[in-house]
């Protein structure tokens, strides 16, 4: 029974031992932990001192013992002499700013992680100084591994003190002016941009036609669906025409088919080009003292005889009886949308150039009116509809009369359609008449 009791207290004292023996192991860990963090502080460049720990299982060769000692713990301190052994020659391969520490078996290494950071445990500096990281990454090319925390860490962003507002998402993209007036002999036109995206009116103008300073030609072009027919108008109408003139003759009622050509010629070579949207035009011949004014579409010309306008077009719209019986004979839809007759829905004009996909019903057959040019013609104002929405034919010509400069009452009209909320393009030309007559 006394041997029992020896026995069992024997065993108590060694378990003892051992639980203590696992604390001294942890708190050793700490010191060298504890010691290495405060050393990479004190010198970060340069080969910081081993720790006294580490010197001391160097030199002693771990040469304790505990309990009488064991074979166990002499194969640990022999392995830790070996590898801090290894760790010096390697430390002198690669120069002399590598740092020689002796590296602890693994069952020990095990146990101290949860007390390294991860830095320390991969050799890698902290974030705490940004200048050490900078020179860590040039100083040491031989290290393996790299703190997954600078790796992780996103780039700088750099936002720009000042972004112009006009530029924004402008890329590519041609801004156009708002504004734009021009004048030369016997006419003046100014022209606005309204709020869509890009300005899709258009003019033309031909003076001196043939040498002859009493012949000219005039257009006012409206576009829709880009500005593409309106540009290809301004540049082929006034010559097309020109050229069936010197085909057909210079009589009245040939003149007239020539103008009607014109037209169709200008708009086939338009549609034969593939391009969408189209464009309303009228247009003021001025030859051998007379006045041939043609239209297709709602740009109009008012004329101003003694002060008294005269509207010299019709507005081809789905509002006329005749436009409507002969869009529905021809096998289009008449639907009214916002208060609009629209042709299929979608043009509010019933003749116009271009227009493809609406060609069997959208035509390009101009109005045409021919009257003599006298004295009491004062001049004609030519318009697209951003005007004419807002203001009046007699309102218009009362403006124009009141001001000596055409192209100051070109300025007028447009500020006062604008200023009624006018949001369409707005092209105005004033034609002085007299510059003209024989």
């Amino acid at each position: 029974m006394i041997e029992l009791c020896e026995f069992v207290l024997r065993v108590s004292v060694i378990s003892l031992g051992l639980i203590f023996l696992r604390r001294l192991r942890k708190s050793i860990c700490m010191a060298m932990a504890i010691t290495s963090a405060a050393a990479s502080k004190q010198s970060s460049s340069g080969t910081p001192p081993a720790t006294w720990l580490s010197s001391f299982f160097v030199e002693k060769g771990a040469s304790f013992k505990q309990f009488g000692g064991s074979k166990r713990q002499k194969i640990i301190g022999n392995n830790i002499k070996d590898q801090e052994l290894d760790r010096k020659k390697k430390s002198s391969d690669h120069g002399p700013h590598q740092l020689a520490v002796p590296e602890i078996n693994k069952p020990i290494h095990e146990a101290c992680e949860e007390y390294l950071s991860p830095s320390e445990n991969h050799g890698s500096v902290t974030l705490e100084d940004p200048a050490v990281v900078k020179s860590s990454a040039i100083k040491n090319p031989f290290e393996k591994k790299q703190s997954t925390i600078l790796k992780k860490r996103p780039a700088q962003l750099i936002v720009p003190a000042y972004c112009p507002a006009s530029d924004f998402g402008q890329v590519g993209k041609i801004l156009e002016r708002k504004e734009f007036q021009t004048e030369g002999k016997g006419f003046a036109m100014a022209s606005k941009k309204g709020r869509r995206e890009i300005m899709e009116d258009g003019h033309g103008v031909m003076l001196d036609i043939s040498g002859n300073p009493k012949q000219a030609f005039f257009v006012v072009i409206d576009g829709h669906g880009g500005r593409a027919a309106a540009d290809f108008v301004a540049e082929n109408l006034g010559r097309n025409i020109m050229n069936e003139i010197q085909l057909l003759g210079n009589d009245g009622n040939r003149i007239e088919a020539a103008v009607r050509k014109g037209y169709s010629v200008t708009d086939e070579q338009f549609l034969n080009r593939k391009v969408n949207g189209g464009a309303c035009a009228a247009s003021v011949l001025v030859k051998d003292g007379e006045l041939h004014v043609a239209n297709v579409g709602d740009c109009k010309v008012i004329l101003s005889r003694k002060g008294v306008a005269t509207a010299l077009t019709k507005d081809h719209r789905l509002t006329r009886e005749d436009e409507r019986i002969r869009i529905e004979k021809s096998g289009g839809l008449l639907h009214c949308r916002n208060g609009v007759w629209r042709v299929n829905g979608t043009l509010a004009v019933s003749r116009a150039f271009g227009d493809l996909y609406l060609k069997d019903h959208v035509i390009s057959e101009p109005d045409i009116l021919q009257l003599p040019l006298t004295y009491d013609c004062d001049f004609l104002i030519v318009a697209s509809d951003g005007l004419w929405d807002k203001v009046g034919d007699q309102e218009a010509v009362d403006v124009v009369s009141s001001k000596k400069d055409s192209l100051e009452s070109c300025k007028e009209l447009i500020a006062m359609s604008t200023s009624r909320g006018g949001v369409d393009d707005i092209t105005v030309m004033v034609i002085n008449l007299q510059k003209f007559v024989n």
